[in-house]
C-alpha cells in the first residue's frame, strides 16, 4: 500500500479532501523523523513504537577486495508493534 493508496482510502471512510489528509501525513512523517534524529521515541498506544536503537561498532569483511573494515557505532530507526497491532494482524 502506498501514501496514495492511504490518502484515497481515508478519504472513502471520513468527509476530509484528500488534500487535509496528504497535509496531515506529512507532517506526522516530519515530526516522526525529527524527534527520532532528537533521540526521542515516540508511543502510539494500540499501534506501536518507534525507537531508536544504538548499534555498536564492529568489524567486517569486504570479501571482494579481501579488506577488514570497520563500521562505526550507529543509530537506526525501529518499530515496535504493539501486542493489540500483533493480535490483529494475525486474524487476518
Amino acid at each position: 500500500m502506498t501514501k496514495a493508496d492511504i490518502i484515497n482510502k481515508i478519504a472513502s471512510e471520513t468527509d476530509i479532501n484528500k488534500l487535509q489528509i496528504s497535509k496531515t501525513i506529512e507532517a506526522f512523517m516530519d515530526i516522526t523523523k525529527d524527534s527520532l534524529g532528537k533521540g526521542e521515541n515516540i508511543y502510539l498506544r494500540g499501534f506501536g513504537t518507534f525507537e531508536i536503537k544504538k548499534r555498536a561498532e564492529k568489524k567486517a569483511r569486504n570479501i571482494s577486495k579481501n579488506i577488514t573494515m570497520v563500521i562505526p557505532a550507529h543509530n537506526i530507526p525501529f518499530f515496535k508493534p504493539s501486542r493489540h497491532f500483533i493480535e490483529k494482524s494475525k486474524k487476518q
